[in-house]
């Protein structure tokens, strides 16, 4: 498989939006949860609140390298936040990538047959069990059939082989495509650090080109309508201002798809882990159950041959001993994979990091809006007063 993991980020205000190749694993179902104390106190509340902003990350240029500091920087300067066009397609380029990545990785899930790989394996347990019947009945029938017996075995044991090969050939080709599969989400998850990368770049460099202008030509336009308070230099800075808002709007766009290529990460490695697992389970079933299920048939055809030079008594003593060890092991067997599912949890611990991580996600997204209200009211509250002052100076000139 190629190295893919020295991306190079690219940035552009000229994105081609046509060009993309990604996936996002589908999303897991939100699991039910249960509490004992429905209310939350509120020093509790405030003190949860503490914790979230003592673990929040803080997005600058110290997650960037020297170079990639050096192209934020010079590519800021290159953003015209008065060109409607630059900030309406400003990083669709990699949201793009983002969103057909989510959809390739989602239609390589739906299509990927794990439910053929199970029944297989099913299949092959069916062949050696249905053997294993045959042989006892095989062998309560040693006496009314003692001269068939050794033929019979041998066309038992042909037939479940041949069975068994078949159910072998389909292993062997899930297991090919597990690999693929494998080497592809290792392919995925480099594209993905790499859309996330130029994600990042492109919101540091917006943030940076917006406080430069806000400091900047803003400010010198708000002074200068304030100085001549003509409404073509209201108008120009007004229509600044609501460039920068939507302009920033534009980031925060960004910065929400910038976290669903987070997510991604671990969600593409949840899925090869699923597909390594069952990858585990076919390489186990080939090197290890199916040879020893023909060397012990091997064993069981030199064994008939013996007992045929044998008394009957002898027969019978040998053939109890070998069904009891062969119930033996079958009930240990059973008893570990009744164990093993015993113990396994009702809710993986993906599923519930998952759901706690969509409550964050979704309270984060609260948060702001509410934050964005609250600035536009004051934002009008300003305005309303703006609105005030000029329909008193109008009637005072009217007076003069």
């Amino acid at each position: 498989m190629a190295d893919n993991t020295d991306f190079t980020p690219e940035l552009t205000l000229t994105p081609d939006m046509g060009a993309a190749a990604a996936a996002e694993a589908p999303k897991a179902p939100d699991a039910p949860s249960l509490t004992l104390n429905p209310t939350v106190a509120p020093e509790d509340a405030a003190e949860a609140q503490k914790v979230r902003d003592a673990n929040a990350v803080k997005l600058d240029e110290s997650q960037l390298t020297e170079a990639e500091r050096k192209m934020v920087n010079e590519f800021a300067q290159k953003i015209d936040i008065k060109d409607s066009n630059v900030v309406l397609q400003y990083g669709a380029a990699a949201q793009k990538n983002i969103a057909s990545f989510s959809e390739n990785t989602l239609n390589s899930v739906r299509t990927k047959d794990l439910g053929e790989i199970g029944q297989s394996l099913a299949g092959l347990v069916g062949e050696l069990q249905n053997f294993g019947q045959e042989e006892k009945s095989g062998l309560f029938g040693f006496f009314q059939k003692k001269k068939n017996d050794l033929e019979s075995m041998k066309a038992q044991y042909a037939k479940a082989e041949t069975n068994v090969n078949k159910i072998v050939a389909v292993l062997e080709g899930h297991q090919v495509t597990l690999m693929k599969d494998i080497a592809m989400l290792d392919q995925m998850y480099d594209l993905n650090t790499k859309y996330y990368k130029e994600l990042t770049m492109y919101i540091l460099a917006g943030k940076k080109r917006l406080e430069q202008v806000r400091a900047g030509e803003l400010e010198e336009l708000r002074k200068k309508a304030a100085q001549s308070g003509t409404q073509e230099d209201a108008q120009a800075y007004n229509d600044l201002a609501n460039m920068c808002s939507r302009f920033e709007k534009k980031i925060h766009d960004l910065e929400l798809t910038r976290m669903i290529s987070i997510q991604m990460g671990p969600q593409t490695r949840l899925i090869q882990n699923n597909d390594a697992l069952m990858l585990e389970k076919i390489q186990s079933s080939l090197v290890n159950t199916i040879p020893l299920w023909k060397s012990q048939m091997v064993l069981s055809l030199g064994l008939e041959h013996s007992r045929q030079a044998t008394a009957a008594q002898s027969a019978v003593t040998n053939m109890t001993n070998e069904l009891l060890q062969k119930n033996a092991d079958m009930l240990k067997m059973g008893t570990i994979e009744t164990a093993k599912e015993a113990e396994r949890s009702v809710v993986d611990i993906q599923t519930l990091q998952h759901t706690n991580q969509q409550l964050i996600s979704t309270l984060d997204e609260v948060m702001k809006i509410q934050q964005d209200g609250a600035q536009k009211r004051r934002e009008a509250e300003l305005e309303l007063g703006r609105i005030e002052g000029e329909l008193k100076q109008k009637l005072l000139e009217l007076r003069g």
